[in-house]
């Protein structure tokens, strides 16, 4: 199911992007492109950070004495 989520997202943006350049001037399609492509990456990394902070609150914390000792 993810898999094909992945999919139709990547047909949608390719049609989106030929749209895109069909419209208008090849320079503002970049331009727009290039926003939208780093805002989905600054997007992703704001969400993987969230993400690491909820786990790592709910993870209990591991003195080296607990890890020395599973040796």
């Amino acid at each position: 199911m993810i898999v094909m989520k992945l999919f139709l997202c990547i047909v949608f943006s390719g049609i989106l992007g030929l749209s895109l350049l069909m419209i208008i001037p090849p320079q503002i399609a970049g331009v727009i492109a290039f926003g939208i492509i780093v805002g989905s990456i600054f997007r992703g990394l704001y969400l993987l950070q969230d993400i690491h902070k909820k786990i790592s609150s709910v993870l209990p914390n591991r003195d080296k004495v607990q890890q020395d000792d599973s040796l």
